[in-house]
């Protein structure tokens, strides 16, 4: 099966269309700034995966309602919120392409409209009427936050290892993944009662391990992408300090001087060093080994689609998973 990403949506098609409307619909304020600026950044491009896993747990399990419409909204806005956030602690002037939010408009702006999506959707949450789904994602933000905090705190931290890596990655992509499928799920089990446990388990794990892919092929790119086809800074990561997989895996791996090298970029920061760095990574095999890593999440976010019956939903779960570890942007 191929990994096409024009045909992720396809199944869902109506779904994501009522999706956007409703997006467009929760971003309007009496405040124009509020407006300009989501509509700004909701508009700036991206797959939308977060929402299309809401949509496609939900049918995939056989939901004819019609509240997964507005809870995959929802978590677009708690997505976006974040996205405004992590670009104004990043300092990051580019994203997808385009210019960041706090760099059109500055940083308080920026941060005070990612707080008004976060409320708004919560507000959405109320309407979709589910504790169990409340639940879910009221603790999705608490992981989220404490993953970026976490990340922030490793900034120049060399000494990081691979296990406390996963749990910020964890914290700072896969939840939300993660909780997009859940919550999915637990909307399908809500109205049928022939959904198993199991099955509801199996999209909470499947967003968990996609999620994990995803973001260790973001850290791998970081290493071998460029900023025209990535739609950032090449670098960004090593230019903020930030110890991710390849370079955790050349410190193990490679030699007391490469290590030595590696080490002093990640506790200095910038990019005087770069190209030294990114030797080290591709000689120690860094590179090839976050892309083993993000493999065996996603072979593992495919196995756990066995749960679930056989369906166009289910098909383009997988083709997800597919896509998060053959992307090159």
């Amino acid at each position: 099966m191929q990994a096409d990403a024009s045909t992720l949506h396809a199944a869902v098609a109506d779904d994501f269309a009522a999706v956007d409307r409703t997006i467009l619909a929760q971003l309007e304020s009496r405040v124009p700034l509020v407006q300009t600026i989501g509509q700004y950044i909701i508009q700036s491009g991206g797959k939308r995966l977060r929402p299309v896993l809401v949509l496609l747990a939900a049918r995939a399990l056989g939901y004819q309602g019609e509240k997964h419409v507005h809870l995959a909204a929802l978590i677009e806005f708690m997505h976006t919120s974040t996205l405004l956030h992590d670009d104004v602690v990043d300092e990051s002037s580019l994203r997808r392409g385009r210019s960041t939010a706090n760099d059109t408009w500055g940083n308080a702006p920026s941060v005070l409209v990612g707080d008004f999506l976060y409320s708004r959707s919560f507000q959405m949450m109320v309407e979709v009427g589910s504790m169990d789904v409340m639940a879910i994602l009221s603790a999705a933000t608490c992981t989220i936050a404490e993953g970026e905090v976490l990340q922030l705190t490793n900034i120049g931290n060399a000494d990081i290892d691979e296990a406390a890596y996963f749990e910020t990655i964890h914290g700072k992509t896969a939840m939300l993944f993660e909780a997009a499928a859940h919550a999915g799920a637990i909307l399908a089990r809500e109205t049928d009662d022939t959904v198993t446990p199991a099955q509801v388990s199996a999209l909470q794990n499947y967003g968990r391990y996609l999620g994990l892919a995803f973001q260790l092929i973001d850290d791998l790119l970081d290493y071998q992408g460029d900023a025209e086809t990535m739609g950032k800074n090449v670098g960004d990561d090593l230019a903020e300090g930030k110890p991710t997989l390849p370079l955790i895996r050349a410190m193990q791996v490679g030699s007391p001087a490469q290590a030595s090298l590696v080490r002093g970029a990640i506790e200095k920061g910038g990019l005087e060093q770069l190209d030294e760095v990114l030797e080290v990574v591709r000689l120690t095999g860094g590179l090839d080994y976050t892309r083993s890593r993000a493999q065996e999440m996603a072979d593992n976010a495919l196995s756990e689609l066995k749960a679930l019956p056989e369906s166009e939903f289910r098909d383009s779960l997988e083709r997800i998973a597919l896509l998060s570890v053959g992307r090159q942007a």
